[in-house]
Order: structure tokens, then sequence, then C-alpha cells
């Protein structure tokens, strides 16, 4: 199962349509291109996408109905609604119907994938706040106190800020494949490049503090290709 992030666009003209999904190809996402409405529907009814870039100028349905439609199918898809009109109207009307962000055409392709980017950490995040503790392998994690309690005794351990927020964040996505890149921004808030392996390295070290096995971790997975993935206990 390809569990990159699943970008839909949404794009009447082919040769745009084309260009931004070869583009955002090449920055490692899941790209699918359709051409209006119907085709986006039928989409919908198979898999929930992470992104939509809306165009709204469609031949076969207005992008804000559409907008509205995504809205009401789920709170967790981001929506970025793409157009040729600049007007202040416009974005007002795109953001009242549920849109996350907006962009004119012509657009840099540098300022798209910042969008893009933006609104996947929002979408990722998107989830209702989990409840005040979270069994985290052999610890539980307290979000109010940010602290790891052991359930033997109910001792604490004090965790740093990176530790903490790098779980809070598990927390937050259990079950959910999240990219390495994703998720060094999410808690450093800075890009990062093919080289830097700090995640890889926090990691290691929370896998010593929740896991009864760090060699062989069952709470906080690796996902080939992609990051990590924490799997709450079924007992």
């Amino acid at each position: 199962m390809d569990y990159r992030p699943h970008i839909v666009v949404v794009e009447d003209e082919a040769t745009q349509r084309h260009l931004l999904v070869e583009y955002l190809t090449r920055q490692k996402f899941r790209v699918t291109g359709v051409d209006g409405g119907s085709a986006l529907r039928k989409l919908i009814e198979r898999e929930l996408p992470t992104v939509v870039l809306l165009d709204v100028g469609l031949p076969d349905e207005d992008g804000f109905t559409l907008a509205r439609w995504l809205r009401e199918r789920s709170s967790r898809i981001g929506i970025i609604m793409v157009t040729a009109a600049s007007e202040t109207v416009d974005r007002v009307v795109g953001l009242e119907t549920g849109a996350d962000d907006y962009i004119a055409k012509p657009f840099e392709p540098r300022e798209l994938l910042a969008r893009v980017k933006s609104v996947l950490r929002r979408a990722t995040g998107a989830i209702a706040s989990p409840v005040p503790r979270v069994r985290m392998g052999r610890r539980v994690l307290d979000l109010e106190k940010r602290v790891l309690v052991d359930p033997t005794d109910s001792s604490e351990e004090t965790l740093a800020a990176s530790e903490f927020d790098l779980l809070e964040v598990f927390a937050r996505n259990p079950n959910r494949p999240l990219q390495r890149d994703w998720l060094l921004e999410a808690v450093a808030h800075r890009e990062s490049d093919s080289f830097d392996r700090a995640i890889d390295l926090r990691i290691n070290r929370l896998r010593r503090k929740i896991e009864a096995d760090p060699a062989h971790p069952s709470a906080i997975r690796t996902v080939r290709g992609i990051g990590y993935m924490f799997v709450p206990p079924t007992d």
C-alpha cells in the first residue's frame, strides 16, 4: 500500500493539470489528476484524498459547490482553491465554503508547494484532540502534564520539549504513517533534507523510553520508504 499523502488536482485544462501532477509527483507525493467534478466525485467514492487542489472555473460544476461538498464529506480533507481570479470577494467566498487556502494563477511552483505543505500540516493535525492520557507501548503519555507515566508504579518521567512534541504528534495521528520530513518540520518548524537523520535519532531515544523491546518496536513502527507510525496497544 502506498502511504504517501494523496493529492488530487482538479483542473479541466489538460496541459496545466499534467504540469501540476508532474511537479507534485517529483516532490514525493502521490498525485491524481481529474478534469472536473464528475471525475472527482467518482474518485472520492473510492478513497478520501489528503489534499485537493480545486480549480474554481470548471466547465461541469462550480468549484465552490465542490468545495462545500468535499467539506460535508470530511473535515480532514485539505482544500486549496485554484483560480485565475484575484478579486477579494472570490477569496472570501472560497474560504467561506470550507476551503483551507486559496492561490491565484499564475503562481510559482514553490509557492504552491509551500501552501500544500501548510495545508498538509493542518489536515494531519485536524483530528480531534485525544484524551489527556494515551497508552504508548509500556508507558502512558500524559498530555496535560507532558510526562511519561509508568503504569506499574505511577512514576513519572519528564520529557524534553522535542520529545513531547513528537509523541504528541503520534498520539494525535494513531495508525497513520507519517513522513520523516513532515515529522521533522512539524516538531522543529524547519525543512529537512535527504541527509537529515535527526528524526531517526529522536525516534530511537523514544523507543528506549516506551517500547518493551526497543529492538523490535511495536508502538512506533517503521514504515519503509515513508517514515513512522504509532500503533496503539490492543490489550
